[in-house]
């Protein structure tokens, strides 16, 4: 079986037939499946480009490329190969090589599209004599927009998002829809032209607008006012807090406290007394006495504070 394989591959890879002109042209899109309209009933392949992506043989298909292992159907009573979840890079050359039965040779070219998306319709202006409408996509891959009237296509336009038409008011009995087309689909929009074209339609669509005006105008100021107010509100903040850390740091500093020095008038009455180099006698403290709980106190000296200067003859009384 596996030399069988080997030999069909290499004459399926020589085959001129596989190089021929494209017979048949095929369009899909993204998501969908696509068949190949040429049946295999006995043994056959089918290739894409020169990649053997299957072959069938004794009723039963086997698959060889990864990618299409889920992907790629055949269907024993009818011998049709489809392609299902169809992918942009499946675009390319397909070939169908049948080798028993009904023997030939089939290429087709595949083209997967974005699908087409559903148009939408809205009004632009109502009057008296009519009104007009505007159909449109948010995107459009190689798609076309088309108004109709019935059966009868009014205007058509291609690689545009968007198609206005004018509906006089004695054409409101006619149906009215919109279609957007590429090659591979249609989506269709019926329009309600009582609705769309009446004057309670317009005064909401006005309606509205002046509403979102209104809000947009209410709502712009307030969010500044916030923003100024939280702005302001930071820089005080802030201030306060710099004021707050400056008096901290002052009321931290330690306070001085001065103490009154008693000077004693009579000092013939202390313990012993000490002549000054300049001739005053100063009091001393006996020897023996214990100093470890004498403290020394410093006053602050200023101008208009006098000590009292005591002579020699203050103390010979």
């Amino acid at each position: 079986m596996e030399v069988r394989v080997i030999i069909t591959f290499i004459f399926i890879a020589i085959n001129p037939s596989l190089t021929e002109d494209v017979k048949k042209y095929l369009t899909g899109t993204e998501g969908g499946s696509i068949t190949l309209p040429d049946p295999v009933m006995v043994r056959g392949f089918v290739t894409f480009g020169r990649i053997i992506l299957a072959m069938v043989e004794n009723k039963n298909i086997e698959v060889y490329e990864e990618l299409y292992k889920d992907r790629l159907l055949w269907e024993s009573d009818t011998g049709l190969f489809t392609i299902t979840g169809l992918q942009r890079n499946d675009s390319g050359i397909y070939n169908i090589d049948s080798k028993k039965g009904n023997v030939f040779t089939a290429s087709y070219k595949l083209t997967v599209y974005e699908s087409v998306p559903t148009p939408a319709v809205s009004t632009l202006s109502v009057s008296a004599d009519g009104c007009t409408l505007l159909c449109f996509v948010k995107k459009a891959e190689e798609a076309t927009l088309s108004w109709y009237k019935d059966e009868e296509i009014l205007n058509q336009t291609g690689s545009v998002l968007s198609l206005p038409l004018t509906v006089h008011s004695q054409d409101f009995s006619f149906s009215y829809r919109c279609v957007a087309t590429n090659p591979a689909e249609n989506k269709t929009r019926p329009v309600d032209i009582t609705t769309l074209c009446s004057d309670q339609n317009n005064t909401d669509n006005r309606g509205n607008m002046n509403t979102r005006h209104y809000v947009i105008g209410i709502v712009i100021p307030i969010m500044l006012a916030v923003i100024i107010f939280v702005i302001t509100w930071k820089c005080l903040d802030k201030n306060k807090r710099t004021i707050r850390q400056t008096q901290d740091s002052v009321s931290s500093e330690p306070d001085l406290y001065y103490a009154d020095i008693d000077i004693s008038e009579d000092r013939r009455s202390q313990v012993g007394l000490q002549t000054h180099p300049q001739g005053r006698t100063l009091p001393v403290s006996s020897g023996s006495a214990d100093k470890s709980n004498l403290k020394t106190v410093y006053d602050k000296l200023e101008v208009h504070r006098m000590v009292p200067i005591h002579t020699d003859t203050d103390y010979n009384v």
